[in-house]
């Protein structure tokens, strides 16, 4: 089943975010890499791709599991969490209705 993984981030986190990244999207490219992946990226703080100093609030994943605990504890081990990036994560079951395959 599909997870969307919601993860919020402490204030003044971009420095952290930054440096814990790149072991972040390792683990994302091995969920594409398996076909697992749906989509993911960040929340921009300010309406713009590219942020700079305001940073990020959050990020967002969309990607296969077996079960909610699996989502739960992969999402619990993500670099952003070990580095203190976020506040908190979400998982919740999600449902893919458009666009079809």
């Amino acid at each position: 089943m599909w997870f969307a993984i919601v993860g919020t981030d402490v204030p003044d986190s971009l420095e952290k975010r930054m440096a814990a990244r790149p072991a972040h999207v390792e683990r994302l490219k091995k969920l594409l890499a398996e076909g697992r992946l749906l989509v993911a990226g960040p929340f921009p703080a300010i309406d713009s791709n590219d942020p700079g100093p305001a940073g990020f609030t959050g990020s967002l994943i969309l990607a296969e599991f077996p079960s909610q605990a699996e989502a739960e504890a992969w999402a619990g081990v993500d670099p952003y969490v070990d580095a203190g990036v976020y506040a908190s994560v979400s998982v919740k079951p999600f449902i893919k209705a458009l666009p079809q395959a």
